[in-house]
């Protein structure tokens, strides 16, 4: 495989809708750590569902992808900088951010949920068994704005760069609660034996406004070609169980 050296040139060499067409080695922005998506290792090696799913997509197009680190808040103007060439970070897709990138087809749909320590009664969420309470979420993200919006008037709204710094402060017990994607709150609270931790009410998927429509992989708005790629990618490890090995590793059967 032949590797062209700028993106420039994708238009003319990478046949849309073709995964093995030709196209340079990338750089895929990602926020860690954001456990079980993307995280590091006691040796300090990047791993993660996103991360073990983009390589395994990059290696289906023929392609090597370097993973670069990049904090949440910068994370779109850094793709748009060209820092990076894609963003594979449990980045979900709704109409807002449809007005700054290019996304893939959707690679997963979690749901949102509330967390709280196992000794705090508060019952299924709403403005009034959150009124005065201390909530937390990961600044920027759908969960800030749909606990801003919804319950910002009745409670405090504590927010954090990483979750890893929100699960100290629950930890700590300076939060009565946390709203996260699942599959995170589920390994960085009920399964990390940190503490006696518990789901608070239905997990949370409406409405769509917020939740959008799963987590995408985010390109500049003019590599439709390289998006294309990736997309036939995602199809063919779907249909030859290379994506279900994957997620069993990281969310069981």
């Amino acid at each position: 495989m032949n590797h062209l050296l700028s993106l420039g040139v994708i238009g003319a060499t990478l046949v849309a809708g073709s995964a093995n067409a030709e196209v340079r080695d990338i750089r895929i922005g990602v926020d860690v750590p954001y456990e079980p998506m993307e995280f590091r290792t006691p040796e300090g090696e990047l791993t993660g569902f996103d991360i073990d799913l983009g390589n395994a997509l990059c290696a289906e197009i023929g392609i090597q992808c370097e993973w670069v680190v990049q904090g949440w808040d910068g994370i779109i103007p850094g793709l748009q900088a060209r820092k990076y060439d894609a963003i594979m970070s449990s980045m979900t897709i709704n109409e807002q951010r449809r007005e700054q990138v290019l996304f893939s087809d959707p690679y997963i749909t979690p749901p949102s949920a509330w967390f709280a320590p196992g000794d705090v009664e508060i019952g299924t969420p709403s403005d009034e068994t959150l009124e005065g309470l201390t909530l937390g979420v990961q600044r920027g993200t759908l969960q800030d704005n749909y606990v801003t919006d919804m319950y910002g008037d009745v409670a405090d709204v504590n927010r954090y760069a990483t979750a890893d710094d929100m699960v100290l402060d629950m930890d700590s017990g300076r939060l009565d609660a946390a709203f996260l994607d699942f599959p995170i709150g589920k390994s960085t609270l009920l399964d990390s034996g940190a503490g006696d931790y518990k789901v608070v009410g239905e997990k949370v998927t409406e409405p769509k406004e917020y939740f959008g429509e799963g987590f995408g992989i985010a390109f500049r708005q003019r590599d439709k070609e390289l998006a294309a790629a990736f997309n036939e990618a995602l199809a063919t490890l779907k249909s030859d169980g290379t994506y279900e090995e994957i997620h069993a590793t990281y969310f069981g059967d």
